[in-house]
């Protein structure tokens, strides 16, 4: 099972450090006391062998875009409510987009599997086209839903071997990389914050569009208290991923902690003219597209 207060005390040592963020990032913060209190039986864990999960990444499919999520919609009401009415709340213009995609949850139109991105036609994608919202605000109704049943649900199918997984998104749930790390050896491992999963990816391929072109990625290195935090940006996609240099900071926090707890680092990637597909602050608070 998941240590989810030691997820609440790594969140309020990260706000420590940086006080002066605590009320900015109220949002998070009541997220994760939620998650922690969440109490709800989550669904069976995924128990395929270790050659069904593999015969599956082979083909660049994630796992949950074959397999069932049986998760209630009422057993995650608590923890997408509150996200919904936070988020309408902030922006008049997302307001009615909003509503009309809790009225179709009340209905039973959409469920649980709807957020998660199973393809360019189904789940998320259909969900943004549909009521007209940001694809990132969509990604984060689905990190505050599903993230604490994910975890439990796929925690016995997390043995991903090296060099089998192709595509740029979760081999678990499919959603695109949410943050990057460099490890001790120098490799980048990419993590998605709506399954808790992380997977090696290669260092030089944009983590969204996957162009591998020489000159395609530029890096943003923060200087002074921020040493060994970066920012890279694909000049093609224009999308952007925060990260860590674990070499620097040893003493990092979990990927989701250190991403929602830098948000001063999203404000230069937009400041340059890059976007992220997963959620921010800034998105949650109407700025951003």
């Amino acid at each position: 099972m998941p240590d989810r207060a030691a997820l609440v005390a790594e969140w309020r040592e990260a706000l420590a450090r940086r006080p002066a963020l605590a009320a900015p990032l109220q949002v998070w913060t009541d997220l994760i006391d939620r998650w922690a209190e969440w109490t709800v039986l989550p669904p069976s864990p995924l128990t395929w062998s270790a050659d069904a999960c593999r015969e599956r990444w082979e083909r660049g499919v994630p796992l949950l875009a074959e397999a069932p999520l049986a998760l209630s919609p009422e057993s995650v009401e608590p923890l997408l409510g509150p996200v919904i009415e936070r988020m309408a709340g902030a922006s008049l213009a997302r307001h009615e987009s909003l509503r009309r995609l809790a009225e179709a949850w009340d209905r039973g139109e959409l469920g649980p599997a709807a957020l998660l991105p199973i393809d360019e036609k189904q789940g998320a994608a259909m969900v943004a086209e549909r009521f007209g919202l940001p694809a990132p605000l969509v990604a984060m109704l689905a990190v505050a839903a599903l993230r604490p049943a994910l975890e439990v649900h796929l925690a016995a199918v997390r043995d991903l071997p090296e060099g089998v997984w192709q595509p740029a998104g979760c081999p678990w749930c499919g959603s695109p990389a949410a943050w990057s790390d460099l490890v001790e050896d120098g490799r980048r491992r990419l993590a998605c914050h709506t399954c808790a999963g992380a997977w090696l990816g290669p260092r030089l391929r944009c983590p969204f569009c996957e162009i591998w072109q020489s000159g395609a990625l530029v890096r943003l290195v923060a200087a002074g208290a921020d040493e060994g935090y970066f920012v890279e940006g694909c000049r093609t996609c224009r999308g952007y991923l925060k990260g860590v240099d674990r070499r620097q900071r040893w003493n990092a926090h979990s990927a989701l902690v250190e991403d929602w707890s830098t948000p001063h680092l999203d404000l230069i990637a937009e400041r340059q003219g890059f976007h992220r597909p997963t959620a921010a602050i800034t998105h949650l608070a109407g700025s951003a597209g």
